[in-house]
């Protein structure tokens, strides 16, 4: 069995939170008595600690030959990065055919349209305005074994079953990965999420009490009917829509954090 012993000086650590590099530690050792270089480098192996200074075993080497029974070998360790998160709030466009108000009416207008935009007597043209849709990118580096690639390809396009990193079911969608192996032999993925809010408690026109999960698509049905007051056409909301059109899945498989 070789005679393992840490060389003086043998501990180097280089430190950084950049998600390209990662916190690296080396630690040199001697192998006596060693049969070949694999025999010492299985000892020495087996002799250092499997973490170092909160970094876990990452590789070893055999450095150089000293005598022919004596090997200098060489450890190294390395810690994750930090996950960079990276935010947009710059929201999207949602076609919509209800107001939040009418501020103005003039000439000979009708008070039966509930809010109606674009109402032309046979149509609802409505309007496309920004609504707020939050975007996020988070970039992970993960080992071989911390991939799961069925998963992001199973939950691309789904919105999160259970409650996820904070977000309640319903409000969080997964517009999918990108990703790339680093020199270092770590996968450097970008998981992308939007999220919208649920909402409960909307009134559109004269219906109310109406809930919708955040990523759901509302839509209003409208009747023909007359203003006799106004003696004009109108469509009138008579009807809410509330539609599921993306599929539910558990977000834990994504293996990033509930």
């Amino acid at each position: 069995m070789p005679n393992i012993t840490e060389n003086l000086n043998s501990r180097k650590q280089t430190n950084t939170d950049n998600i390209s590099e990662r916190s690296v530690a080396t630690l040199d050792y001697t192998a006596r008595n060693a049969s070949d270089e694999t025999d010492a480098l299985n000892a020495v192996i087996a002799f250092a600690p499997d973490t170092f200074n909160e970094m876990r075993y990452h590789s070893a080497e055999v450095v150089e030959q000293l005598t022919h029974n004596t090997w200098r070998c060489s450890v190294r360790y390395v810690a994750k990065p930090t996950t960079v998160v990276q935010y947009d709030s710059t929201g999207g466009t949602q076609h919509i055919t209800q107001s939040i108000a009418t501020v103005g009416k003039y000439g000979n207008y009708s008070d039966e349209l509930g809010q109606a935009i674009g109402v032309d007597g046979d149509n609802v043209a409505g309007v496309d305005k920004v609504v707020p849709v939050f975007n996020w990118t988070e970039t992970h580096a993960l080992e071989d074994a911390e991939l799961n690639v069925p998963a992001y390809y199973a939950l691309t396009g789904h919105v999160n079953s259970d409650p996820f990193q904070g977000y309640s079911a319903g409000e969080v969608l997964f517009y999918g990965v990108t990703g790339q192996e680093r020199d270092d032999g770590l996968w450097e993925v970008n998981f992308k999420f939007g999220y919208q809010p649920n909402a409960v408690s909307l009134q559109i026109g004269g219906i109310s009490g109406i809930e919708k999960k955040g990523w759901e698509y509302l839509w209003v049905f409208y009747n023909n009917a007359v203003d006799t007051t106004a003696k004009v056409k109108i469509k009138k909301p008579t009807a809410v829509y509330v539609e599921q059109i993306y599929e539910y899945g558990p977000f834990s498989s994504l293996g990033i954090g509930a």
